[in-house]
């Protein structure tokens, strides 16, 4: 039975780890306390004399292949990019909810649709608490859940009430599955989740082996992601010589097929991602999974016009979802614009899925040509 000492050798010490927070929070659910979240947010023996070695943070871990048959079985996976029943043009019917969004801001219109419906009793997402920062969030309320859309670099400062931990970070990845504990104290039973292909991953792989806390999550909303980004001082600095632009400048910033710098005076700037190896996480580079292939809907900008979110329905639970609120919060792409949208939308993803797959296929074929020394 492997334990966390051997995550540390395999996934850590390479450089692997995608800090989603899984085997921390299992660990933390069930009371044994062994593991906690280090200041930049790598897991690590908090007391390692509680540990029981059960195994079960190895095995969650989404760089771990022991359970990814199991996983695909579960959940009909299928190639290139997982179970596909529909694809979709979309944007969210609210005013309100388009000012907030970065794209067409159908995952903000879902998780209020179902608020309102009486579906969920709240959705884990990330929100914004200071300038390059974002964190998780556990929101109870339409306002909140309306505060916590789109991703726009803005200047608020708010740390303040929240754990000194990460306070130092500038990243474009929020670790939300720690905001489970949140779900567990609440004693919340109907939670939407939001969150990267890797965090969907961990929390299928909870909901795979039947443990807590994945029964909690009634819906996974799974976000495309070409990597998360790093914008401590220098990376800021150099991305401004690179785009040619200035910081106090910037409106919003968001990842299609080029990271768009949208700027107050609305001149967008296009960089390429080719160009962006110096912020992207480090971990992010051996990651194989784009369209967060195991959530029930995936979303993303790529492959849709601006203002506008391609919407893949994975599961009849995403599909019911989606159907529901079409009527009343969600607007659908006239199709008779253009009637191969929706697939050409759908190439779209596919074409940047297999790209990321041929990428970290890459990338772990020359790590495994390096010799990593572990401990015995």
């Amino acid at each position: 039975m492997k334990t966390f000492f051997n995550l540390i050798q395999e996934v850590q010490k390479p450089g692997l780890c995608h800090h989603c927070g899984g085997c921390v929070t299992f660990c933390t659910a069930i009371n044994y306390g062994a593991l906690e979240l280090d200041e930049t947010g790598r897991p690590r023996y908090a007391d390692i004399e509680k540990c029981i070695e059960c195994g079960i943070c190895h095995s969650i871990c989404p760089e771990v292949n022991e359970l990814d048959e199991e996983l695909k079985r579960q959940f009909a996976w299928s190639a290139p990019i997982g179970r596909v029943i529909e694809t979709t043009v979309a944007r969210a019917k609210d005013p309100e909810v388009l000012a907030h969004a970065t794209d067409g801001g159908v995952v903000t219109a879902l998780l209020l649709h179902l608020l309102d419906m009486g579906r969920i009793d709240g959705a884990i997402v990330s929100r914004r608490v200071g300038r390059f920062r974002r964190w998780p969030w556990l929101a109870l309320t339409r306002e909140e859940i309306i505060d916590a859309a789109g991703f726009h670099f803005d200047t608020m400062h708010g740390m303040t009430h929240f754990s000194k931990v990460y306070s130092s970070l500038y990243t474009t990845f929020s670790p939300s599955i720690i905001e489970l504990g949140e779900v567990a104290k609440k004693r919340l039973n109907r939670v939407a989740f939001v969150g990267t292909p890797c965090q969907i991953n961990t929390l299928r792989r909870m909901e795979v082996m039947g443990i807590v806390p994945s029964g909690t999550i009634k819906y996974h909303f799974g976000l495309f992601c070409t990597g998360n980004f790093h914008f401590g001082p220098e990376q800021r600095q150099k991305l401004e010589q690179v785009g040619g632009f200035q910081w106090d400048d910037v409106a919003k910033v968001n990842v299609k097929e080029n990271l768009m710098i949208h700027l107050k005076n609305k001149e967008i700037i296009n960089i390429s991602l080719e160009k962006l190896d110096f912020i992207k996480r480090y971990a992010c580079h051996y990651c194989d999974d784009y369209a967060a292939e195991y959530a029930d809907i995936s979303f993303g900008g790529i492959g849709s016009p601006e203002g506008w979110t391609t919407v893949i329905t994975r599961s009849p639970l995403g599909r019911a979802v989606l159907a529901d609120s079409k009527s009343s919060d969600i607007e659908i792409f006239d199709y008779k614009q253009n009637p191969s949208f929706a697939g050409d939308a759908l190439a779209k993803v596919i074409e940047w899925s297999e790209k990321k797959k041929r990428y970290a296929e890459v990338k772990h074929a020359e790590l495994a040509k390096k010799s990593i020394r572990v401990l015995g």
